[in-house]
């Protein structure tokens, strides 16, 4: 008798650590969700300032933000910089969604390894009640 209820005890303390496992990767999951909302808006608004870059003439002025001071700053390396920005931010879009991916799987099978375990501690439960 000591031993099914030992058993149980395990079971509910396997169950217990997967619970905080899932609610772990669910946090990381809603961090990745904030880090690429935070991306894509970023992203957004480099693309805005490189077709506001592509209007102006090539002798514009053009100047850039340094702490408290504009600074003057050719239209080319604007540009170029601009354009640097747009492709590690896509590139880090990239690799949030390839994270958020493993994360989803992650997530799913440890959904179904409680699954798993809640069945065995309702069998076992059932065995229980039978005797």
């Amino acid at each position: 008798m000591s031993s099914s209820s030992t058993a149980l005890r395990e079971l509910q303390r396997d169950l217990e650590n997967k619970a905080n496992d899932l609610s772990k990767l669910q946090k990381d999951i809603a961090k990745n969700h904030q880090v690429r909302k935070k991306y894509t808006i970023q992203l957004g608004e480099n693309e805005l300032v490189l077709k506001e870059l592509d209007l102006l003439n090539e002798d514009a002025n053009v100047y850039k933000l340094i702490g408290p001071v504009l600074v003057k700053q050719d239209l080319a390396e604007a540009n170029a910089n601009v354009r640097k920005r747009i492709e590690y931010i896509s590139a880090e879009l990239k690799r949030l969604d390839g994270s958020l991916q493993d994360l989803e799987e992650k997530q799913h099978s440890k959904r179904e390894a409680i699954l798993k375990v809640q069945q065995r501690i309702q069998s076992h439960q059932a065995g229980k009640a039978k005797a």
